[in-house]
């Protein structure tokens, strides 16, 4: 007998039965830790747990009392072209408001080339993010682009937090508002516009544009110029001449003289009891390199630099990201490797305004290290348990956001490439040297979803992710799972399946840069896995098909289709690299494909396929689903609708002719006779949405409601077979949900 959480307990209770127009419940299924790249985290600096963290593609959160996250952009991600985009999941800067400490802006957008079809915008709100209204800006925004971790881009005059500069991408240069973020207009008296490209190669346009500005800060306590601050630091990617000031409220602008080059300026803090302004750089944008770097501090009444970088010759082989000062003790700052890929990130502190620092760990007798911290992680197991036996790594890389809390000495946080790192003991540094670290980003769920399967009598969900590998998910969503997916190990997994008739059986793929073997069956449901011998080096990526007996697997790969068995793999010729595939559950020897406007069909378990029927005037299949119980039984969508077969794709008819266009697919146990269908779908030509129909596909009722779920290509379905109303929904952004109807 499977057991439910008491909270699934009560929403099926009042969800049963289930209606052609029941309304469903979304949560995100747990994964507890992040899953990803948090690029800036913001502290309000004059109201206590005001906190703000951008992420890369996952959207912008708040700090909540316990240390969880709220999220709090899903709402403007559902727009009329959500579908097509996760457009506003990319947040390139926030800014909290000094004066009036419930308005927060951030600046939204995912990609400055073709990636992203559409310009960014400033979102603002006036409640602390729990409603936005958005303003357009006249060029793109890179929140996921090169140079994401320097900032922040975005600032609000403290003196008055109607004026608003943006610094910008692209050649755009530096921009104003004067009217609390509802229009911008260009400083034309900025001229410098960051030249600095990662790779001027890059002929895709993303490691190949300009990344601009880089950060804008304040001087506080210079005189107001016509009700404005006067004196302004901007810092620009650029090795030459990177930092500006103004001394005139923004009407003209100076390099500041003397200033180190040959780096780029990653952060730039103001310290207003010692009118000094500090800076970590690095030889590169980040957020994955860096080789060399300084940290400097510019005293603003002598105008001089002072050199503070905590090591030196032989020692210094990496860049800086991360800044931060103690604003209740001048004279207190923190700075962090950007990337130490071995044997883990550094983090310095000084107290003397960096004329000495300490450490967080040190070398003891090669290879013992002595660390200054104790290190947990509750909230996500996994990210202990999951890490390699040589991985030596537990305070993280891409570091560029380090912060401690200017209202309380003791409160800091650090994102990484992983997850939010902190604690509250952070004064204990200074006399027992030894401060407490854990990881902190429970609400935070940014995961990128590459595949999702839902196992009958098993687990809840099966999810194969980006980056982080993938997760077996107990009955219990709300529960960060134990232990990723490893022994093997894959960065990102691709594809995920079980066996239909052996439903502990599955089977997944990845894509790990490597040139092992890239596929992993299990025979317990995914609490354990080991290599598929037979697996070929070098094929990875794609998706996966495991047969209904668990004894061969279908492999749709980067690199072309194959099939592989126990001790061999072999190329499927007769089908076209990118095909769509799926297994049949019950009839072990049968595979299906898709494929432009053809389907395919296997009777010799994967080794050869025909093509047995055509798909209306489809140009694309996007997915194949099977029933869970009856052989014969599959489901095609394509970009003319979706398509049901139940004679093996011999012949297909058409579902609902309404159904113009269709994605994700999934079956899962309905409430009567059928099967519940779910698909991401557009209906005579609307926004692309998810919809429910429980009369195989004649009637369609949306289930979404508000949920945006982001592009619709990057959107997986799965749905339970053992609890009715269940579905799954894999973002790439956002991690995945669970929906429940009531």
């Amino acid at each position: 007998m499977r057991l439910l959480t008491l909270e699934f307990a009560c929403l099926l209770a009042a969800a049963a039965p289930i209606s052609v127009a029941a309304q469903y419940t979304w949560k995100n299924v747990k994964f507890g830790g992040g899953g990803g790249f948090v690029p800036g985290i913001v502290f309000n600096p004059t109201q206590k747990g005001v906190v703000y963290a951008r992420t890369d593609i996952g959207g912008l959160y708040k700090l909540n009392s316990d240390d969880s996250w709220t999220p709090l952009t899903d709402a403007i991600a559902h727009d009329k072209t959500w579908h097509i985009k996760r457009h506003n999941w990319g947040v390139d800067a926030v800014a909290t408001d000094p004066i009036d400490p419930a308005r927060v802006y951030a600046a939204l957008g995912m990609y400055t080339h073709s990636w992203d079809p559409d310009n960014g915008a400033i979102a603002r709100s006036s409640d602390g993010g729990a409603t936005w209204s958005t303003f357009d800006l006249p060029f793109k925004v890179g929140g996921n682009m090169p140079g994401r971790g320097m900032g922040e881009r975005l600032a609000i005059d403290p003196n008055n937090n109607h004026i608003i500069y943006f610094g910008a991408r692209s050649g755009n240069g530096l921009w104003k508002s004067t009217n609390q973020g509802q229009s911008f207009e260009k400083v034309t008296s900025f001229t410098s516009v960051g030249t600095y490209v990662a790779d001027p190669n890059d002929s895709s346009g993303y490691n190949s544009d300009i990344q601009g500005l880089a950060w804008i800060e304040f001087d506080s306590t210079s005189a107001l110029v016509g009700g404005a601050t006067s004196r302004i630091f901007v810092g620009v990617a650029d090795k030459g001449e990177s930092v500006f000031y103004s001394e005139d409220a923004g009407q003209t602008w100076s390099a500041v003289p003397n200033q180190p080059q040959g780096f780029l300026p990653h952060k730039g803090k103001f310290q207003p009891s010692e009118k000094a302004l500090y800076l970590t750089y690095s030889d590169t944008s980040g957020p994955y390199d860096g080789g060399n770097g300084t940290v400097q501090r510019f005293d603003i009444a002598s105008s001089t630099w002072t050199d503070i970088t905590p090591v030196s010759g032989e020692d210094l082989f990496f860049g800086f990201g991360g800044l931060a000062l103690d604003m209740q003790k001048p004279g207190t700052l923190m700075v962090v490797t950007l990337n130490l890929w071995w044997p883990d990130a550094q983090i310095y502190r000084s107290v003397d305004s960096g004329k000495t620092w300490s450490v967080i760990w040190e070398w003891g007798a090669y290879p013992d290290r002595t660390l200054y911290y104790d290190y947990s992680t509750p909230k996500a197991p996994w990210i202990i348990t999951s890490r390699g036996a040589d991985d030596t790594k537990e305070l993280g890389w891409m570091i560029e956001s380090l912060e401690i809390n200017p209202l309380d000495s003791n409160h800091w946080l650090y994102g990484t490439g992983l997850t939010i790192y902190g604690g509250h003991d952070l004064t204990n540094w200074d006399t027992t040297h030894k401060v407490t670290i854990e990881s902190l980003a429970d609400g935070i769920e940014e995961t990128s979803v590459q595949a999702l399967a839902s196992v009958p009598g098993g687990p809840a969900l099966l999810s194969a992710t980006g980056d982080v590998g993938g997760y077996t998910h107990d009955n219990d969503l709300t529960k960060s799972p134990e232990v990723a997916w490893i022994n093997p190990s894959y960065a990102t997994n691709t594809g995920v399946d079980y066996a239909g008739n052996k439903p502990q059986s599955a089977v997944r793929v990845g894509n790990s840069g490597s040139e092992g073997n890239q596929i992993a069956v299990s025979s317990d449901g995914g609490k354990t896995w080991a290599e598929l011998q037979g697996g070929v080096a070098g094929t990875s990526g794609g998706k996966v098909a495991l047969s209904a007996d668990a004894d061969s697997a279908l492999w749709s790969a980067s690199s072309g289709v194959v099939v592989v068995r126990s001790g061999s793999q072999s190329q499927v010729t007769s089908l076209p690299t990118g095909a769509a595939i799926a297994s049949d559950k019950r009839n072990g020897t049968v595979f299906y494909a898709g494929h432009g406007n053809r389907f395919f069909l296997s009777v010799d378990s994967g080794s050869t396929f025909t093509s047995v029927s055509t798909l209306g005037s489809a140009q694309a299949v996007r997915d194949v689903v099977v029933n869970p119980t009856l052989a014969g039984d599959v489901w095609v969508s394509t970009d003319d609708g979706i398509f049901h077969s139940t004679d093996y794709g011999k012949t297909f008819k058409k579902t609902d002719k309404s159904v113009t266009d269709a994605y994700a697919l999934a079956l899962g146990k309905g409430p009567g006779k059928y099967w519940n269908v779910y698909g991401v779908i557009s209906r005579n030509g609307s926004p692309i949405e998810l919809f429910m129909s429980n009369d195989t596909g004649k009637n369609w009722n949306k289930i979404q409601g508000t949920r945006g779920f982001g592009a619709a290509g990057g959107i997986f379905l799965a749905a339970s077979k053992d609890t009715s109303g269940l579905v799954f929904v894999g973002t790439n952004g956002r991690g995945a949900f669970y929906g429940l109807p009531g």
